[in-house]
Order: C-alpha cells, then sequence, then structure tokens
C-alpha cells in the first residue's frame, strides 16, 4: 500500500440477496484516496455511492475484495475491531443529521469524545470545534432551536471532536439550500487543510463536485473512469 494513501479498494465487490436471487451492489471495484484529500463520490441514486461508503466506514463488509485503511485491511479484523476503529478513527455525518434532541449544541459535540474515550481538554475541544463550524455562539441551543443549516453544522463539529482520520459523510448536503451546501463543502476543505483530515462524501450535486480532490463516479455499480481535468482542457482546447 502506498503510504500516501489512507484508503486502498482492491476489486471489491457487493452483493446482496434479494426474493429470487442476488442484487450485485458494486462490482470490482478499485480506488486510492491520499490522506488529506477531500474525495467526492458522485452517481445517480442507485448507483451504489452509500454501499461503497458504508464498506469504506467498516459498517458493511464486501463480498470479495480488499479494503485497507492506513495499511490494515479491515476485513480481516474483529467485530470488536472494526466498532474501535469506527469509536476512534472515524467521524459521520449523514443526510439525517441525528442530534440528539434533549442535549444542547456543545453536548452533542463533546458526546463523541466521551464515545472515543478522550477525557482530557474536552471542554477546550468541544468549544473550538464549533467555533470552526461558525457556532462559538450557539454552545447552549438545542437543536430544535436551530436551523437545519446550523444543525449540519454541529454534526459536522460533533464528527470532527474526536481527532478522526477520516471522515466519512453521506449527502451531507441534501436537504441544505444551495448556498449552505456550498459553505458545508467549504468546510470539509478547510478542515482537510487545517485539521488533516480525509473526507469522503457522497452526492448528487453537479454543483459540489468540482470542489472535490478526487471525483470518483459510480454508475450501476461500477466505477466510472473519468479523464483527468487538465486532459480534459487540453482536449477541449484542441
Amino acid at each position: 500500500m502506498n503510504k500516501n494513501n489512507v484508503i486502498e479498494v482492491r476489486h471489491v465487490n457487493r452483493i446482496f440477496p434479494v426474493a429470487g436471487g442476488t442484487f450485485q451492489a458494486l462490482t470490482d471495484i478499485n480506488l486510492e484516496i491520499p490522506s488529506g484529500s477531500l474525495a467526492i463520490l458522485k452517481g445517480r441514486s442507485g448507483s451504489g455511492k452509500t454501499t461503497l461508503l458504508n464498506i469504506l466506514g467498516a459498517l458493511d463488509k464486501p463480498s470479495s475484495g480488499k479494503v485497507f485503511i492506513d495499511g490494515r485491511d479491515i476485513g480481516d479484523m474483529s467485530d470488536y475491531a472494526r466498532e474501535e476503529l469506527r469509536r476512534t478513527q472515524m467521524g459521520f455525518v449523514f443526510q439525517a443529521v441525528s442530534l440528539i434532541p434533549t442535549m444542547n449544541a456543545f453536548q452533542n459535540v463533546e458526546f463523541s469524545m466521551r464515545m472515543a474515550g478522550i477525557r482530557d481538554k474536552r471542554k477546550e475541544r468541544v468549544e473550538e470545534c464549533l467555533r470552526r463550524v461558525g457556532l462559538g455562539g450557539r454552545l447552549k441551543h438545542m437543536p430544535a432551536e436551530m436551523s437545519g443549516g446550523e444543525q449540519q453544522r454541529v454534526a459536522i463539529a460533533r464528527a470532527l471532536a474526536h481527532g478522526p482520520r477520516i471522515i466519512f459523510a453521506d449527502e451531507p448536503t441534501a436537504e441544505l439550500d444551495s448556498a449552505m451546501g456550498a459553505e458545508v463543502v467549504r468546510l470539509f476543505k478547510e478542515m482537510c487543510t487545517q485539521e488533516h483530515v480525509t473526507i469522503v462524501m457522497t452526492t448528487h450535486d453537479v454543483g459540489l463536485m468540482d470542489a472535490g480532490d478526487i471525483i470518483i463516479e459510480l454508475e450501476s455499480g461500477h466505477r466510472k473512469m473519468e479523464m483527468p481535468k487538465e486532459e480534459q482542457s487540453e482536449d477541449e482546447n484542441g
């Protein structure tokens, strides 16, 4: 495995049993994601984006093939080791923000640090993360007192607080308007640079795709190979 890559995927297939047979959701997927990059998985609904994201995030296992995180084959890990990997080295942001409604913004973010077993300087880190997403003045606000965009930013702060190596975000802008969606992606880019975290997000919003350092397009469970942007420009210019 290339030491610059935090994720490598080799010949991954995912097959689900269905009534009367099987359904192949992913077919022979290969990819590499360097550390500190923003990788965007794009494709239409049903293309396999979320299935692939779940496998990369150790929430699901491939039917065949290998997934390496920091050089470790996560398919060879025990269930306990996979859970530990998710709690300590990964953060998750979902389309449904899933904040705990009885906790304020500060408590929601602190919760991820408690789950990761972090005891030192929690207050300072939570406040730093909420400031980073523009909510330094909303620490005591409950989810019901915040807009959808603010709730999503709390969810991003929560995913970041325990210092993960990778954040996985499944359609994090789907419920936001275009301006707020662009702001979320700007935050992700900033986090990659300042926190040295790798972010893998799914989206079908064509307006956000150029922001990615890496674009991975799926079509009917296959990776669709694209011409690099530099070559596209040369080809368009004749």
